[in-house]
């Protein structure tokens, strides 16, 4: 059901401290804290005694404390202590997991240590490069993680769903260029000679018409990058007021995950009334996806299993995507 072999977002690096944070990823429950040094660690959220979470524990300097009965675990996941006894048993210990830290996220590797590569977590480098502002979001939703993928991959919902912030019928009547570099699809959509969404136009001290582009590049299985902006018509799109989305999907179980949203611009990095109405606004599209995403996923729970999506030419990332996904997993189960 996941792609294990991967990097997935575990928290911001604000939501990680000396308390120990419980989070369940890809129905792993993990336990998130960090050293007094300040390094992050992610050990499995189950005491090897007798399974209780050890993140209603202690931290007892660098290591964590079950609060059942004291079994003691390292950075590393072996048992240090045993109140009740001398002698440690050979099987007591949690499972650890690689973890970077990066931008303001925390990347967990959920499957084989050995194969953690840390050079393919992704360029998010926007949300701390002091020429962009960023604002950002996260929140629970009650749908399946593709389902998210699905949504940015074919954003014509937005002409729909978001129809006071960044929605316009314009969207839909324009089609979609698609894209595969090995695992990594992106589906394009350029806009030429339109005027400018309603949340971004005030910011952006527009006026007349543009060219508006968004491209969402999908790097299986948990993170979307989204370029967008607008540009004097005809211009290149490096020319104009661009905008970076970035979005963590992280599996919690079959029927949820969470949503980790980072919204970076390159334009009134100055104007702090700006970042306000965009923290609003922003907060706004998300709280639209995730009312439709989850009634979405209320109706795919009572489909019958033969039947299938009646694709268009619009769900062309989405398709490409899914068989992406598809040959991901069947690698996995190898």
């Amino acid at each position: 059901m996941y792609v294990l072999n991967a990097w997935y977002v575990a928290a911001w690096s604000t939501e990680v401290n000396r308390e120990p944070a419980r989070r369940v990823i890809c129905e792993i429950p993990v336990v998130l804290y960090r050293t007094q040094a300040g390094a992050a660690v992610a050990l499995e959220d189950r005491c090897a005694h007798r399974g209780y979470p050890l993140s209603p524990g202690r931290l007892v300097g660098d290591d964590i404390e079950c609060g059942y009965h004291g079994f003691t675990f390292d950075c590393s996941g072996a048992c240090v202590r045993v109140p009740a006894q001398d002698i440690i048993p050979k099987q007591a210990f949690v499972r650890s997991f690689p973890v970077v830290e990066k931008d303001g996220w925390i990347w967990i590797w959920t499957g084989q240590k050995e194969l953690a590569d840390v050079s393919k977590v992704p360029d998010t480098h926007w949300m701390s490069d002091p020429e962009w502002v960023t604002v950002t979001h996260s929140m629970p939703f009650a749908c399946r993680a593709e389902l998210i993928h699905d949504n940015l991959l074919d954003l014509t919902h937005e002409s729909f769903i978001h129809t006071s912030t960044v929605g316009d019928d314009y969207i839909y009547k324009h089609g979609i260029t698609v894209e595969v570099d090995g695992d990594v699809v992106s589906a394009d959509r350029l806009m030429p000679g339109v005027v400018a969404p309603p949340l971004y136009a005030r910011t952006m001290a527009t006026d007349g018409l543009y060219d508006r582009f968004h491209c969402t590049v999908f790097y299986p299985p948990g993170y979307l990058l989204l370029h967008s902006g607008i540009t004097e018509q005809g211009k290149p799109r490096e020319e104009g007021y661009l905008i970076k989305v970035l979005n963590g999907i992280t599996p919690i179980d079959a029927h949820n995950s969470w949503y980790y949203y980072a919204f970076s611009r390159n334009f009134g990095t100055d104007q702090h009334w700006a970042t306000e109405e965009l923290i609003t606004g922003l907060a706004t599209v998300l709280e639209e996806d995730k009312a439709a995403l989850e009634w979405q996923e209320i109706g795919l729970q009572s489909r019958p299993y033969d039947v299938r999506d009646s694709l268009i030419a619009q769900d062309a990332g989405v398709a490409k995507a899914r068989k992406v996904m598809e040959r991901l997993l069947a690698a996995e189960k190898q």
